[in-house]
């Protein structure tokens, strides 16, 4: 079983905000139209991480099968995530922090990621709400972790505060 483990992200800021600017230059070479977003904790200004880098990749719905060829020469394929006609996922666990990619079609239901990181941001609560829900899940299984993840988040989007970034 494998545990989730956390720490503090101001000790990945630096690491992570260098590989975010590398990967993004990298990334608009071949997506010139693509919008890049750092997600994730890591882009978060204080709280827990599990000491990776998350990107979002959007772009718009009739470039989305040419980003995931892209995507593909460039990354390996995240097997453990969903697949649709509006998001992939991709990796590098070698990165230094390891990377996570998420291709979305911008406007599309899978065009959240960027949102949450607003909505974290912007609200103090809701941001001590998921460190808690991070300590609570310290040394537990990560699927354990991930289901109570998803629900937070999916609460997260019936707040105005993430309605109102439409």
């Amino acid at each position: 079983m494998e545990e989730v483990r956390f720490q503090d992200s101001s000790a990945f800021r630096e690491a992570a905000e260098s590989l975010f600017l590398a990967e993004k230059a990298k990334l608009l070479a071949v997506l010139p139209e693509a919008d890049i977003q750092h997600v994730g904790s890591t882009s978060l200004p204080r709280g827990l991480t599990k000491g990776d880098l998350d990107i979002q990749v959007r772009v718009r719905a009739d470039r989305f099968a040419e980003a995931v060829v892209m995507l593909s020469s460039l990354y390996e394929r995240n097997e453990g995530s969903s697949s649709t006609e509006h998001f992939r996922a991709f990796k590098d666990d070698g990165a230094v922090p390891p990377l996570g990619i998420q291709l979305t079609v911008a406007g599309s239901e899978t065009d959240f990621f960027w949102k949450f990181r607003e909505v974290l941001a912007r609200n103090e609560s809701y941001l001590q709400e998921y460190g808690s829900l991070k300590r609570r899940y310290e040394g537990c299984g990560m699927d354990e972790y991930r289901a109570e993840k998803k629900a937070f988040f999916e609460r997260l989007m019936t707040t105005e505060a993430f309605k109102e970034l439409d």
